[in-house]
């Protein structure tokens, strides 16, 4: 295990060299995190700080234009009183007087020039206009605002905004100012809050790094009740299979050994005894003898061979997961047809078959449904007769039972008859593996039924299989 997580590693260590622009594979979680985050608030930083500049630059600006508009609607409003043309000069200097930085001039009605100071002007529309109307210009210090009455008087005011730039510019700077330190601060509580959410992810990464280095598959302590707490769950469920699986499999790999090394000893003690006979230095045997080691040999070859077809459908069973609509009857027919001619001197009698329909798989029922049978027949006496039925116990669920005239099982071997190579006292004496109950129970485990030993009404074993699934037809739904 720890060989492939250092081969993982390893692969994982090429695909981030091989990739291009892979800082995000470089990078470590807490630190993406972190970077997000302050990346999220530079943005609403950035957002909120254009919006204050242009609120309050909009808002200066809209002050002084205000400011203007008012101060030239004064002017023209004295203009039309009849005592203004003779002291405009001092009607101006007046205005000026009580607003500093503004500069005033008055264009009278039919006049080719203006009372008061000199502003040259970009262009105005206004003054070139025979009709009344407000203008507003810029120039890289002044605001110059041109106001033209129906009587065509016009009021041309120019107000200094240099400290109203100054005040915008230093407010910009105090925004971006703020703002980059608001940065700031976000990615160090962006790295406090991720190394503090992460903590639970690295506790749980180390313990899984300690489970890598050790091969120790103990569950993992779980904390809290949040998403990682559920992650560790599933964790925990997986390591549980893996554990179990590694069990099965070292039992089954010592039990098979055992079984395994019996029938190969005994064979190979035989067939040396076979060469031996055939040197010229070695007593000869007789002919009966030979015949005899032969004839062992070959039989053990057929235990063998049986063994390791059972160990091999056992293996198969474990890992075999197909799901299909299937017709249990015709699965019994078939498993019937496969050991009728096994021994011919003992009789199948079918008392009771009805339709019935299953979600499961057609070969390992069949498979485990062979096994039965042969068991039955295998210990039926000459001339006996193994009965079979196939009844509806409920709405959901069927019966199949299957019963022999033999001697039966005792009832401290029948809760033991389903493990693995397990063998009673009385059937050591006859052929077999020890496996076909076995492979039996793990079929009808895995189609979710039910398997009992019990007396037979004649004193033989009587096996009782409980499938779910449903009478009739093929539409059946899981």
């Amino acid at each position: 295990m720890t060989l492939r997580r250092i081969e993982s590693d390893s692969e994982q260590h090429i695909t981030e060299k091989s990739e291009p622009g892979g800082w995000s594979h470089s990078t470590s979680l807490r630190w993406r995190l972190s970077l997000l985050s302050a990346t999220l608030v530079a943005i609403a930083v950035g957002i909120i700080t254009v919006a204050a500049y242009w609120t309050v630059s909009s808002f200066l600006t809209a002050s002084v234009d205000r400011d203007l508009e008012q101060k030239a609607d004064a002017l023209l409003s004295r203009a039309a009183e009849p005592d203004f043309y003779a002291h405009v000069d001092h009607e101006l200097e007046g205005l000026k007087v009580f607003n500093t930085g503004l500069r005033v001039a008055f264009a009278p009605p039919h006049w080719d020039f203006v009372v008061g100071d000199s502003i040259a002007l970009p262009g105005s529309i206004v003054l070139e206009n025979a009709d009344s109307g407000t203008q507003m210009m810029n120039t890289s210090t002044e605001r110059i605002l041109v106001k033209k009455d129906e009587s065509g008087a016009a009021v041309i005011l120019a107000k200094d905004v240099t400290e109203t730039h100054r005040l915008i510019s230093t407010l910009g700077i105090l925004l971006l100012t703020i703002g980059g330190v608001g940065v700031l601060v976000s990615i160090l509580l962006g790295f406090f809050i991720a190394n503090a959410g992460l903590r639970p992810l690295v506790r749980l990464q180390n313990a899984v790094d300690e489970i890598a280095r050790t091969d120790d598959l103990r569950g993992i302590p779980v904390v809290g009740n949040d998403e990682l707490a559920r992650l560790t769950v599933s964790f925990n469920a997986m390591l549980k299979a893996l554990r179990e699986s590694r069990q099965r499999q070292s039992q089954f790999v010592a039990d098979a050994g055992h079984e395994l090394k019996t029938p190969l000893t005994s064979m190979r003690t035989n067939i040396e005894l076979l060469m031996m006979s055939t040197r010229p230095d070695m007593p000869a045997i007789s002919e009966q003898d030979r015949k005899d080691l032969e004839r062992d040999v070959l039989a053990q070859m057929t235990e063998m061979s049986t063994l390791i077809g059972d160990l091999v459908d056992l293996a198969r069973e474990e890992s075999r997961e197909v799901s299909e609509q299937i017709q249990l009857e015709h699965v019994l027919d078939t498993a019937l047809g496969r050991v009728a001619s096994r021994r011919l001197g003992v009789q199948i009698k079918i008392v009771e078959s009805i339709p019935w329909t299953i979600n499961g798989d057609e070969f390992s029922l069949t498979r485990a449904l062979v096994n039965v049978l042969d068991n039955a027949i295998k210990w039926s006496p000459e001339k006996g007769i193994v009965r079979v039925a196939l009844r509806p116990l409920s709405d959901g669920f069927v019966r199949i039972t299957v019963e022999d005239s033999g001697p039966g099982i005792s009832p401290e071997d029948r809760e033991l008859v389903f493990e693995r190579f397990y063998r009673a006292v009385s059937s050591r004496s006859m052929p077999g593996s020890g496996l076909g109950l076995s492979i039996v129970y793990q079929v009808v485990q895995r189609h979710f039924g039910n398997l009992e030993v019990s007396d037979s009404d004649d004193g033989g074993t009587k096996i009782i299989i409980d499938l779910p699934g449903r009478p009739g037809g093929s539409d059946f739904e899981t």
